[in-house]
């Protein structure tokens, strides 16, 4: 027996979630088991766009009668995507290089039910200016965020004032799920079975 609006969420961010779950919608959490493609050198929409279909097509793929969400963010900078950082030593390359500069976040968003049919494929950016700062607020940063999970290794919601200038566009889109573009596609008859 299916039930008509069973929502999964193809994702292990805990951003995500917690956005997820302010659109009041009954979901659940399946991480895909995937390889995300991260090259820094691929056009950012594409990147996220694929990502976000690759988690989306694996949770749908074994749960075909769920409506499933995915979704990949990446932050873009001088031609290149900047992803999460492998460790603190590049935390901090990645700050240092967006000090005092605007660049733009690109999230992809894919929504799947295989029973139907259903392929939903959006993508979102925004942009967002950087304070121009030195190592000693980075350190500061680094001791109270946790950069490592985080596209470009900075938070949008987490000491915002240290760093961030201003922003245009979806704050949501900029932790990693666009809430507006979220919520038009789950609410255009889509969890109505």
């Amino acid at each position: 027996m299916s039930i008509p609006n069973r929502l999964i969420l193809a994702s292990a961010s805990p951003r995500r979630r917690e956005l997820l779950s302010q659109l009041g919608f009954p979901f659940e959490v399946v991480v895909a088991e995937v390889v995300e493609h991260e090259d820094p050198a691929t056009d950012p929409r594409v990147m996220v766009a694929h990502n976000a279909a690759l988690k989306a097509d694996w949770v749908a793929g074994r749960h075909p009668d769920a409506v499933v969400l995915g979704a990949d963010t990446t932050v873009f900078l001088d031609g290149q995507a900047i992803n999460k950082p492998r460790d603190l030593d590049e935390s901090r390359a990645m700050l240092r290089r967006l000090s005092g500069r605007e660049h733009t976040v690109f999230t992809g968003v894919a929504v799947r039910r295989l029973s139907t049919g259903l392929r939903i494929d959006k993508g979102v950016s925004s942009q967002v200016e950087f304070k121009p700062f030195g190592d000693e607020v980075i350190e500061d940063y680094i001791r109270l965020v946790n950069t490592l999970d985080k596209a470009g290794a900075y938070s949008i919601q987490e000491e915002t004032g240290m760093i961030i200038a201003g922003y245009r566009g979806s704050f949501s889109n900029i932790m990693g799920l666009p809430m507006e573009a979220t919520k038009q596609i789950l609410t255009k008859g889509v969890l109505q079975g």
